[in-house]
C-alpha cells in the first residue's frame, strides 16, 4: 500500500485541481453547469483515482486506478483546449497547464510500469 498524500503524483495531482477550480471560477455563468462542471469533475478525478488506487493491495488493482486517472487527465487536457479555443483560457494559461498535465501523465505512466514490476 502507497501513501498517495506523499506521492509526486498524488501532490502535483491535488494542486492541479485546485489550480483549475480557481481558474474555473472566471468562465461565464452559462458554462457552470456544462464546460466547468466537466473540467472540474475530471481535475479531481486524476487524483481521486491515484488516491482510491494506493489503498489498494494489489499492484494489480493500483494500476487499474491509476489508468482511470490517466484517462481523466487526457479528458481535462481536451477540455482546457476547448475551453482556450472559447477563449475562456488564455493560450499562456492553457500552455502552462498542459505542461502540467503531461508532465502528470509521464510520471503516472512510469509509476504504473514501476508498480508492475512489484
Amino acid at each position: 500500500m502507497h501513501n498517495f498524500k506523499e506521492l509526486k503524483i498524488g501532490k502535483d495531482s491535488l494542486q492541479l485541481a485546485h489550480d483549475v477550480y480557481k481558474l474555473t471560477k472566471n468562465f461565464p455563468a452559462d458554462e457552470r453547469f456544462g464546460l466547468v462542471s466537466q473540467i472540474n469533475r475530471c481535475s479531481v478525478s486524476i487524483p481521486s483515482n491515484i488516491a482510491e488506487g494506493s489503498s489498494r493491495k494489489s499492484s494489480k488493482e493500483f494500476g487499474r486506478f491509476l489508468e482511470m486517472a490517466l484517462g481523466s487527465s487526457f479528458e481535462l487536457e481536451t477540455q482546457l483546449l476547448i475551453a482556450e479555443k472559447c477563449g475562456y483560457v488564455s493560450d499562456q494559461t492553457c500552455n502552462e497547464l498542459l505542461e502540467r498535465i503531461s508532465n502528470i501523465q509521464k510520471m503516472t505512466f512510469g509509476f504504473k510500469e514501476k508498480i508492475k514490476e512489484q
